[in-house]
């Protein structure tokens, strides 16, 4: 949040102390000192309702409470009650905006215990605390609703430029194999030519037509080129070490470790590039769906092949198992690309498991 928000923020809820002070003190006009400050102490802790909601419903409903006991205002005196337990509500604090009713409601009915007026006063504020709730419920729904629909948004945007990059990765590699096929082949054959042309001159003592030669040396250049070329094309995706994406996710707050088993050597770069990409995806899948969990990242190196695994002991439960997304779907593409296994479901014991198996081929 900006600063500008923020400061809007407070400005918006200094405003509503106010107004609500000022509704309040109606009912307070011509009373004694101290209901003066028991309604300023109750309408002016609306004005922080956003950092510390508890503390305002409980000096809202105390000093509400108080005031009613002493002067027996109106029904406008529980107004700074009811923002109080709408707060409360709103941010999950049902139970406590519940008591908070109950003590105010309870204030209000000893002012005249058995009167018909004070009885129906009551009911009318019981209807207004119960609504009070329930738009705090409703409002904290909506803005989940909100949040879910804002990282469905991002995870949308997220998987599209994935598939993108690796379309046109898929496309970068298509097109090395066809150069490579076609024009390395052809140039090749024209350097060895060129080459066994200027040998066969040199070896009959016959000066080298300069046009072979430099058909010899622009052959040769054309084919560093094109390796060049190549080498770029091949380069599709970016890779690293999953040692890093391990420090990035416990600086983001994951409380996520990493263990290395076997001869840690440098890999393939397919193989690489899919470790990378694979740690990566199961720490995003983890810090979007396991919630505070704590995470592991093992890294098993073996003599012909390597095995990823990254666990998390969050929410995922084995009979209800995730729907894949296309993270997961590109996952296992790349793995079985690779000759490799894939297993990602949820635990026995709870929580999310991502393991990989990926041969080292005769490149390891």
């Amino acid at each position: 949040m900006s600063g500008i928000t923020v400061t809007r923020a407070h400005l918006a809820d200094a405003a509503l102390a106010v107004v609500v002070g000022a509704l309040v003190l109606t009912t307070a006009a011509g009373g004694a000192l101290v209901d003066y400050a028991l309604v300023a102490a109750a309408c002016g802790a609306l004005a922080f309702h956003r950092a510390a909601p508890r503390a305002v419903l409980a000096v809202a409903t105390v000093s509400g409470a108080a005031h009613v006991l002493h002067a027996q205002p109106g029904t406008l005196a529980a107004l700074p009650v009811i923002g109080a337990v709408h707060t409360a509500a709103r941010v999950g604090h049902r139970a406590l905006a519940g008591a908070a009713a109950g003590v105010f409601l309870a204030a209000h009915l000893a002012t005249g215990p058995g009167t018909q007026e004070v009885l129906e006063k009551s009911a009318l504020l019981a209807g207004w605390f119960l609504c009070a709730v329930v738009t705090g419920l409703a409002d904290r729904n909506w803005q989940a609703y909100l949040r879910q629909t804002e990282q469905r948004a991002a995870e949308a945007e997220r998987t599209r430029e994935e598939a993108a990059l690796r379309r046109a990765g898929e496309e970068r590699l298509r097109i090395a194999r066809e150069l490579h096929d076609s024009l390395t082949h052809s140039i090749s054959i024209v350097k060895l030519q060129a080459g066994v042309a200027v040998h066969l001159a040199r070896k009959r003592g016959e000066e080298v037509p300069p046009a072979l030669l430099a058909i010899q040396e622009a052959s040769g250049e054309a084919m560093r080129e094109l390796r060049a070329t190549l080498e770029v094309l091949r380069t599709d995706e970016p890779s690293g070490d999953p040692a890093l994406l391990v420090e990035r996710a416990r600086a983001a707050g994951l409380a996520a470790e990493l263990a290395v088993t076997g001869d840690a050597r440098p890999l393939p770069a397919t193989v690489d590039r899919a470790v990378y990409r694979i740690v990566q995806e199961a720490l995003t899948n983890a810090a979007r769906h396991a919630g505070q969990a704590q995470i592991s990242v093992e890294l098993a190196y073996g003599r012909e092949d390597v095995t990823i695994r990254v666990d998390d002991d969050g929410n995922a439960v084995p009979d209800r198992p995730p729907v894949p997304g296309i993270g997961l779907t590109g996952m296992r593409e790349r793995v079985t690309a690779l000759g490799g296994t894939l297993h990602a479901g949820p635990r026995a014991e709870g929580g999310f498991s991502v393991r990989a198996h990926l041969p080292l081929g005769e490149a390891g």
